[in-house]
C-alpha cells in the first residue's frame, strides 16, 4: 500500500468519523482525504516533481497532517522543521535540504518570507493562515497518488543528537511502511476506531511518528499546539482521550500537578512514553496515577520508530516482582534486530556495558549529503546508536547513558542517568541533571544540577547526604547547583550538553 493511500482507505471505511482535531476545527476522514489530494495537486502545479523536498513548519494543527499526506501522495520528500527552532535554524535546514516549497504557520512563514533570498532553491512559501485555502481551492479532491519505490526518500528527519549539529536522517517510503507494520505488530494495546490520541509534542517529530498508524486503524488524532499540563488534563477529560504519548519531563509535570486529583483521567487506555530514560521512581508515580497502562518505547529518528518496547504487562510484573526492571526500555520486537556489543562488535554478557546497534527494514538509508557521517553511523548494516546499555538474562535492555555524555572520574566510567535516577527519588527534586565538571586531580568530578519542586526546600548537604546513602563513593555528586529550569531541546528533553557546557568554557581539554 502506498503511504498516501492510507487516508484513501480510511475515507472509504470511516468517511464521517473524526480523523483530526485541533483548537479550531474537526476534520473527518473523507475531508482529510479530499484536502490532502488538493494540497498534493497544488504542489504538483507548483512544479514539485518526485524527490523534490517540501518543508513544513507550524505549531500542531490539522494542516500539518494534510501536508504530510500530500507529500506522500505527490512522492516528494517531506522536511519537517520543529516549530520551536529559530529562523536561522529553519533557514539552515531549508538550504541544506534544497527545499522547493515551505508550507508553514503564519509566524514561521512570515519569518522565512522576509529572508527568502537566503534560500536559492525556495520557490514558494505557503502561509497556512493567509493564502493556504486559496492555494488549494479548485484543485481535484481525488486521484493524486503517485507511485513510489521502497528505496525512495520520504522524509528528511533532522536531528542533532548529543552533538548539537543538525543532520538529516533519510527515511525512505520502505522505512515508513516498516514502521507502520511494526505498530500493527506491537504487543501494546492496538488503536481502533473510536480511540482518540492526544499529541502534546510536535507532530513534526516523535509525537507524529504514529499518525499514519492511527489513520490506518481509524483512530482520531487530537493536536495540541503546545504542552501545558492544565490544558492537557482538561482536554483528556473533555474529549475522553484514550491514548497519550509523552516524554518523561511532561509526565513529571503531570504527576506533580497541584490539582491532579480534580481531573477525570478514566478514559485513558494507553500512556506511551519515550525519547529519554525515565527514573523508576517517576515510573511508579505515573502508574499510581494512570493505572497499569504505561508502555515505554525506545528508538530514534534514524530508526523511524521504536525498536524496543516495555509493555503494559512488563510494567505490572516489574512492580510486583522486579522493580529494577522499571529502568529497562524493554526488548526488541517484530522485524527489528537489536544487539548490545562491545568495542570488538561482540554481544556483551549480562551485566556488561556495550553500545546498542540496530538492524532492520526501518533503519534509515543514511544521512543526507553526509557520506562520512553515514559510514560512521551504519557499520556492517547496523546503525550504531551511541547509546550505552546493559542486557539481563531475559534480554531486557537497560540504557545507562549516551556514549558521549559518560563521565570519566579517576579512570572509572560513570553514567549520569544512574545518578539522576537517585536524584529523582528525592522528595524535593523536580528535575535533575548530572554532569562531569573539570577536576585537576580526577579529570572530572560529578555535579548535580537540580530544580526543586514548588514549595519544597533542600540544601546541597541534604541532597549529597541522600546520594551518599544510595550510591557508591565514586558515583556520588561532589557538589550541587540549584537553578530555576533545566535547558531542554524542542521536544522537551533535558539537554545535558548545555548543562555541562558552562563548566568547560575556556578549557582546551573537554573531557
Amino acid at each position: 500500500m502506498e503511504l498516501g493511500s492510507i487516508t484513501t482507505r480510511a475515507a472509504r471505511y470511516w468517511p464521517d468519523q473524526t480523523a483530526l482535531v485541533d483548537a479550531r476545527k474537526r476534520i473527518s476522514f473523507s475531508e482529510l482525504e479530499q484536502r490532502a489530494n488538493q494540497v498534493a495537486y497544488a504542489l504538483i502545479q507548483a512544479g514539485v516533481v518526485p524527490g523534490d523536498r517540501v518543508a513544513v513548519q507550524a505549531w500542531n494543527r490539522t494542516e500539518l497532517v494534510e501536508a504530510e499526506v500530500a507529500c506522500y501522495k505527490a512522492a516528494c520528500v517531506k522536511v519537517p522543521i520543529n516549530s520551536r527552532l529559530s529562523t536561522d535554524e529553519a533557514l539552515h535546514m531549508l538550504r541544506d535540504s534544497g527545499a522547493k516549497v515551505l508550507i508553514a504557520g503564519g509566524e514561521h512563514a512570515k519569518a522565512v518570507q522576509a529572508r527568502m533570498a537566503e534560500v536559492p532553491t525556495l520557490l514558494r512559501v505557503v502561509d497556512m493562515d493567509e493564502g493556504y485555502e486559496a492555494w488549494i481551492a479548485g484543485q481535484p479532491t481525488a486521484g493524486a497518488q503517485r507511485t513510489t519505490q521502497g528505496d525512495d526518500v520520504a522524509v528528511l528527519h533532522y536531528t542533532s543528537g548529543s552533538s548539537g549539529v543538525l543532520k538529516a536522517a533519510m527515511q525512505t517510503f520502505g522505512n515508513r511502511q516498516a514502521m507502520l507494520r511494526k505498530f500493527l505488530m506491537s504487543p501494546m494495546r492496538r488503536a481502533m476506531p473510536g480511540d482518540v490520541q492526544a499529541h502534546v509534542g510536535p507532530i513534526t517529530h516523535a509525537s507524529g511518528m504514529n499518525l499514519m498508524y492511527l489513520m490506518y486503524c481509524g483512530a482520531a488524532s487530537l493536536l495540541l499546539g503546545r504542552f501545558e499540563e492544565t490544558e492537557l488534563l482538561q482536554t483528556i477529560e473533555r474529549e475522553r482521550v484514550t491514548r497519550l504519548f509523552m516524554v518523561p519531563t511532561m509526565i513529571n509535570r503531570i504527576v506533580n500537578h497541584p490539582n491532579i486529583q480534580d481531573y477525570d483521567l478514566g478514559s485513558l487506555r494507553l500512556v506511551l512514553y519515550g525519547a529519554a530514560p525515565m527514573a523508576p521512581a517517576l515510573v511508579e508515580k505515573a502508574i499510581a496515577l494512570f493505572g497499569p497502562i504505561l508502555v515505554q518505547g525506545y528508538g530514534a529518528g534514524e530508526t523511524n520508530s521504536m525498536v524496543t518496547i516495555l509493555t503494559e504487562q512488563d510494567h505490572v510484573d516489574a512492580l510486583a516482582h522486579n522493580p529494577k526492571r522499571l529502568a529497562s526500555c524493554g526488548r526488541c520486537y517484530a522485524e527489528t534486530e537489536v544487539r548490545v556489543v562491545n568495542d570488538a562488535g561482540q554481544d556483551v554478557q549480562p551485566g556488561e556495558v556495550g553500545e546498542i546497534i540496530v538492524r532492520g527494514e526501518d533503519i534509515m538509508k543514511g544521512y543526507w549529503n553526509a557520506p562520512e557521517l553515514t559510514a560512521e553511523a551504519i557499520v556492517d548494516g547496523y546503525y550504531r546508536t551511541g547509546d550505552l546499555a546493559m542486557v539481563d538474562q531475559e534480554s531486557y535492555i537497560y540504557i545507562v547513558d549516551r556514549k558521549k555524555e559518560m563521565i570519566i572520574c579517576g579512570g572509572f566510567n560513570i553514567y549520569p542517568a544512574e545518578i539522576e535516577q537517585v536524584l529523582f527519588a528525592h522528595p524535593a527534586i523536580y528535575e535533575a541533571a548530572a554532569v562531569g565538571i573539570p577536576d585537576e586531580e580526577w579529570g572530572e568530578q560529578i555535579k548535580a544540577v537540580v530544580v526543586l519542586k514548588p514549595g519544597h526546600q533542600a540544601s546541597a548537604q541534604d541532597i549529597l547526604a541522600f546520594c551518599t546513602e544510595r550510591l557508591p563513593g565514586f558515583k556520588r555528586p561532589r557538589s550541587v547547583d540549584f537553578i530555576q529550569e533545566l535547558p531542554k531541546n524542542p521536544n522537551g528533553k533535558i539537554v545535558r550538553r548545555l548543562v555541562r557546557e558552562p563548566f568547560w568554557a575556556g578549557k582546551e581539554r573537554r573531557v
